[in-house]
């Protein structure tokens, strides 16, 4: 045996020159007690830098072996007469460590646990990969596993090694590609990243895609979490969430950016720091009760690197962001909207995600999340990358994360965002830039396959749990069900009715009857999809002015104009969605910088505006008309659809069991006196809300509270009201 074998306890030159050059794919095999073929154990540790070490018996610390360190620094051996558990006492310029021996554990992961993972069905990653604080032999430590299949060789690295991907490579469990290794006596709360070799070299280090905790912005490390701990206190909502978020049910949702809303201001206004979750928890869910909303809706609060994407180019799907507290402080929020009888949906983004070095691009030196090919992988819009949810990993990893935010936080739905982008492989793409499926088509069969599947899952798995699509487009069976050829989703955000009735109201009332059609238009597809109608964050920024901006006028008739369409909305069949800002009405766009303009409430018009929101959501709630049948055709019948002289409308909107409201809209500046409006039944109707009321800082034309109906045929109807119809505004009446 040569010199260099014999004190380097039997190792070859290939092997040294490997862990040396942190290229070695099996350090497990070199690494930690190996037998000397004679009764004992040789015992290797690659330790650069340490000064010395030394094998002690586990039980008794009495020394076992001195370890001889040989020509190459920081490769130590020793060797026992027979094997037995031991530690490593390593001595460094900064002082001592004992410590179990890494590579003294045998494979960690269990098969089951790989295999449901390779299928792509693995429910529960979050709590089985990346790091995990764990006990193994009875020694606590954490277990670090990542998905890494054409890596050469992957390193767990941070401050316990001091990023030295020498110190800690990990073991590749065939045929998996996952890289695993177990740090003794490592805590919760420790940076870490992942050193990967790749094909061409070493890679940018790379945060953990499963990590449940991360450093705040803008230092990109993974935190190994914890053990979750949040007592919930919120078993009485959640006995009840399914019929809560029912299709006959009230959902009435706050659309907010968890950042902005509120903010802790210095003496000249400017923003000193972001409120964490429980002081958010405590101004938000007062004022949630007080205006009546069933649900909130936060952007996403997944860790992203920049914040001005808002959240929607998320790089760590498991972990919420530490701009606002840890994981359980998002629980403490969880669960004080929920003792408020508050849901709450997040929004979540499995469309795509950003090419920052330290995420998911090329995360083992080859497309493994994304598509290889530019033309598949790469969108063009948002300058981000397409998850591969053809790959099955990929898929179970997607799915994972969304069972993950509604089974560990209780959250009550998903916001799945660019559902559009997901189903057609040419979104946003000219011929010649796009590949066809397999099929020739343009549906990316694949993300539709991964969709469905997510929908059946949540179904079985969290039932009561809502998923809801923003979808753009006109595909068919968003929310059908699965079984019936659909995309299983609860409910489509209704971007067309959005899209239309935002053009009417910002056209000046003159112009209006040339675009009657704009707001009854999306009653002819209205029962197409289970639809939410959503004014949301996207219609408030970017040039596009804030909603009270949009509307035509002076100051009064803008405010007029808002009241309306907000009433006309909350009376039209469809679930309610309203960003944080648009109920109180602020000039401003939306600036995820600052914070709301909240001084504005001391205007009367403003303030106006917020009471009506309230009462309509108050309305909403208590009269089944408005609600019951959302999702049913029997539930809304016109009764003046095409006086586009007078841009007036009325409908009647129907419970289930025929209690009737009727709503009547008057588009233009102009009171009209005595106009003739046919009603089923009934000898008086009393008006229930009107929003030129002078609570709402309107001019208070109306019919005194109630009106008596005559004998008088009209609109199909037995009888009628001579209503007097205030400018600009939206009345609602029901039988007394």
């Amino acid at each position: 045996m040569s010199t260099h074998k014999r004190e380097h306890g039997g190792l070859g030159r290939a092997d040294i020159d490997d862990l040396v050059n942190a290229r070695h794919a099996n350090p497990f095999a070199v690494l930690g007690p190996h037998p000397d073929g004679a009764g004992g154990h040789y015992v290797r540790a690659y330790l650069p830098d340490a000064l010395s070490a030394r094998v002690v018996a586990r039980a008794s610390g009495e020394v076992l072996a001195e370890m001889e360190q040989g020509s190459v620094p920081g490769l130590f051996v020793g060797r026992l007469a027979a094997p037995q558990a031991y530690l490593l006492q390593i001595n460094w310029a900064g002082g001592e460590q004992l410590s179990e021996d890494p590579y003294s554990f045998g494979p960690l992961l269990g098969e089951i646990d790989l295999y449901l993972f390779a299928e792509g069905n693995h429910r529960d990653l979050a709590n089985r990969l990346g790091a995990q604080v764990v006990e193994v032999d009875g020694i606590a430590g954490v277990r670090f596993s990542v998905w890494a299949p054409n890596a050469r060789r992957v390193s767990v690295v941070g401050d316990f090694n001091n990023w030295d991907g020498r110190r800690h490579p990990m073991r590749l469990r065939h045929p998996s590609g996952v890289w695993e290794v177990f740090v003794p006596r490592l805590h919760a709360g420790e940076a870490y990243k992942y050193e990967v070799l790749g094909r061409d070299g070493v890679l940018p280090l790379k945060a953990d895609p499963l990590a449940r905790a991360t450093e705040l912005p803008p230092s990109t490390a993974s935190r190994v979490a914890g053990e979750f701990a949040h007592p919930w206190q919120d078993q009485a909502w959640m006995a009840v969430r399914g019929q809560r978020q029912a299709s006959h049910a009230p959902l009435s949702i706050y659309e907010l950016h968890a950042g902005s809303w509120q903010c802790e201001l210095d003496d000249s206004g400017e923003v000193t720091r972001f409120f964490n979750w429980r002081e958010l928890a405590q101004r938000l869910v007062p004022y949630i009760q007080q205006l009546g909303f069933t649900h909130i809706e936060l952007m996403p609060i997944m860790e992203h690197p920049f914040g001005g994407s808002w959240g929607y180019q998320p790089l760590s799907m498991f972990a919420p962001t530490a701009r606002y507290g840890s994981a359980e402080d998002f629980a403490a929020f969880i669960d004080a909207c929920h003792q408020a009888e508050i849901g709450v949906i997040l929004d979540w983004v499995p469309a795509h995600f950003p090419t920052d070095s330290h995420g998911l691009a090329r995360f083992d030196g080859t497309a493994l999340y994304e598509y290889e090919n530019p033309l598949e992988g790469i969108h063009q819009d948002w300058d981000t990358l397409i998850y591969n949810l053809g790959r099955n990993e990929v898929h179970g990893f997607m799915l994972a994360s969304a069972l993950y935010w509604l089974k560990q936080f209780h959250i009550d739905g998903l916001r799945v965002d660019a559902v559009a982008s997901m189903l057609y492989r040419d979104y946003s793409r000219k011929a010649g830039e796009w590949v066809p499926n397999r099929h020739g088509g343009r549906e990316n069969l694949e993300a539709i396959d991964f969709l469905r599947h997510l929908n059946d899952v949540v179904a079985q798995e969290v039932p009561g749990a809502l998923v809801i699509a923003e979808e753009s487009t006109a595909w068919p069976g968003v929310s059908q069900p699965t079984q019936q050829g659909g995309l299983g989703f609860a409910y489509k955000w209704n971007m067309g009715w959005m899209h239309d009735t935002l053009h009417y109201i910002q056209n000046d009332p003159i112009h209006r009857n040339y675009h009657h059609n704009e707001m009854s238009f999306g009653l002819i597809y209205a029962y197409s999809e289970h639809f939410i109608l959503p004014i949301s964050h996207d219609e408030v920024v970017h040039g596009k002015h804030s909603l009270i901006d949009k509307m035509p006028g002076d100051r009064w008739q803008k405010f007029a104009n808002l009241r309306a369409y907000l009433t006309f909305m909350w009376c039209h069949p469809g679930k309610k969605l309203l960003f944080m800002g648009c109920e109180f009405g602020q000039w401003r766009e939306w600036n995820h910088d600052s914070e709301l303009d909240w001084y504005l409430l001391q205007y009367k018009e403003h303030l106006g505006v917020q009471r009506l929101v309230g009462d309509l959501n108050r309305l909403y709630r208590e009269e089944r008309a408005l609600h019951e049948q959302d999702c049913l055709p029997q539930g809304f019948q016109w009764l003046i659809g095409d006086d586009a002289r007078n841009s007036v409308y009325a409908w009647l909107r129907w419970s289930a069991t025929g209690e009737p409201l009727l709503v009547v809209a008057n588009f233009t500046p102009v009171p009209r006196e005595g106009y003739r409006i046919g009603v089923p039944f009934g000898e008086r109707w009393v008006e229930v809300l009107n929003s030129d009321a002078q609570g709402y800082a309107g001019s208070n034309y109306g019919n005194g509270g109630a009106v008596e109906s005559a004998a008088l045929p009209s609109h199909g109807q037995p009888l009628s009201l001579g209503l007097k119809l205030p400018p600009l505004a939206v009345l609602i009446l029901r039988p007394a």
